[in-house]
């Protein structure tokens, strides 16, 4: 792509932040600690940031969010939209009054101000990928 350095090396300016740092983030995500969340409005989730504001992504956040077997995320609804990449397991997810299935390899996007949430219809955890724009909270 023209314009845009190659990364050869961890150590780097970021053209953005100017931080003189490990610029690029890799992680696996397990490394990272867990929120979790088992109560009366979402049970049996582990949410984890994996790419922030704190790592210097000024425009987007990237989290995983893990759901045991029976486990949901709360039913809610807020201004922004989500981005969401279901990596394993199998569920569903509430969207303009209705369920829909989910499984490994499914994508799913959800416009600002529409009520959702995501269950875990499986035996095995349901494991999906989250985008999110920068600002509102991270987790």
């Amino acid at each position: 792509m023209q314009g845009v350095p190659a990364r050869t090396t961890g150590l780097e300016t970021n053209q953005n932040t100017g931080r003189e740092d490990d610029a690029m983030k890799v992680v696996k995500y397990k490394e990272i600690e867990p929120v979790r969340m088992d109560n009366e409005v979402a049970r049996g989730v582990a949410g984890r940031v994996l790419i922030g504001a704190k790592d210097g992504a000024e425009r987007f956040c990237m989290r995983i969010f893990e759901l045991s077997p029976g486990g949901h995320t709360p039913k809610h609804t807020h201004d922004w939209e989500h981005e969401i990449f279901v990596h394993a397991g199998k569920g569903e997810v509430f969207i303009d009054g209705r369920w829909h299935g989910v499984e490994g390899g499914t994508a799913v996007f959800v416009p600002p101000g529409t009520g959702h949430q995501v269950r875990n219809a499986g035996e095995d955890p349901l494991v999906f990928v989250c985008l999110i724009p920068a600002g509102p909270p991270e987790m």
